[in-house]
């Protein structure tokens, strides 16, 4: 069950480092930090490049841990974080199913990395190396609850943030341009 373990974690940590890159740098056919800027406007999440930066390396850096099983319930929180803001930012308006550009491919994503937090990262890990795991049904709540918590924050922060020439008299973000799928918030 380790080895199964350790394999779903470098599995979903490595695709979430490419998720980061493709934000960050522009790697795997991602469009960096200018198209990652104009998905991030496009959305609401302001300041842009703050907000550029801060979930494209969340990702990388936060999928790397993953990887390693290192702090392994802090990195499923980071991760759960971007995969909540992407789905109240991005996929909920188009219903769950993926092919019309919908959440469930990010709810998938969240349970996985609510569970192995829960589970911990195995006995394949740099947390049972360093004698660092965690585990249990209070870390993958930990987990989820804090992504949750931190999505909100960026959600709020966002709209604090929003220039006043992107709000409405009643002081809601004006609806902008679609924000792209290419960029795989």
């Amino acid at each position: 069950m380790s080895v199964a373990r350790m394999a779903l974690r470098v599995l979903v940590g490595g695709l979430f480092v490419g998720h980061g890159m493709q934000k960050l740098k522009g790697w795997f056919g991602g469009s960096g930090l200018e198209g990652t800027d104009r998905m991030m406007a496009a959305v609401g999440l302001h300041p842009v490049r703050r907000n550029s930066i801060a979930a494209g390396t969340t990702e990388a850096v936060g999928g790397a841990m993953l990887a390693a099983g290192l702090g392994t319930p802090v990195a499923a929180a980071g991760l759960i974080a971007t995969m909540t803001t992407a789905v109240r930012k991005v996929h909920i308006k188009n219903g769950p199913w993926n092919g019309n550009g919908g959440w469930e491919y990010n709810a998938i994503l969240i349970g996985v990395l609510t569970v192995l937090a829960a589970e911990g990262p195995g006995a394949f890990s740099l947390d049972r190396l360093l004698h660092m795991t965690r585990s249990g049904a209070l870390w993958g709540l930990f987990a989820l609850g804090g992504g949750a918590a931190a999505s909100a924050a960026v959600v709020e922060m966002g709209r604090r943030n929003t220039p006043q020439a992107d709000m409405d008299e009643g002081g809601r973000q004006q609806a902008g341009e679609e924000p792209s799928n290419d960029v795989g918030a």
